[in-house]
């Protein structure tokens, strides 16, 4: 999605392929569910990333995105089965932190207190 102006990885299977070319204790992937939801070869490539996962990040796409990089919405507000992909990536044997990573002004907006409760309920009926 942002090929064009920021990056040449455009793919998991391509940061896995670039990955491997190096040893899985210096060089790693982080699973973004923003940037591989759409992926049709997902399933294969979060098991191929199996231990070199280094971090998992959370929010949802909206329909309409508004915004390529501040249009992430909270979780359960988008079409993203996050759960679904959080099982891959368990599966893939990561079990560390899940980094919720919500880019959107009018979250950042709103008062802090209440966008922290609101997260922590969507984690857990979402992530």
């Amino acid at each position: 999605m942002s090929a064009a102006e920021r990056s040449c990885i455009t793919s998991l299977e391509e940061a896995n392929n670039l990955a491997a070319k190096f040893d899985s204790q210096t060089v790693g992937v982080v699973i973004d569910v923003y940037h591989v939801w759409w992926d049709a070869m997902i399933e294969r490539e979060i098991a191929r990333a199996r231990g070199r996962i280094q971090g998992f990040h959370v929010c949802d796409w909206l329909v309409p995105t508004s915004d390529m990089l501040l249009g992430r919405g909270m979780m359960g507000d988008g079409c993203i089965d996050i759960r679904r992909i959080r099982s891959l990536v368990e599966a893939a044997g990561y079990n560390d932190l899940i980094e919720v990573e919500i880019f959107n002004q009018a979250i950042w907006d709103q008062p802090g207190d209440d966008t922290l409760r609101l997260m922590k309920e969507r984690y857990l009926v979402c992530v």
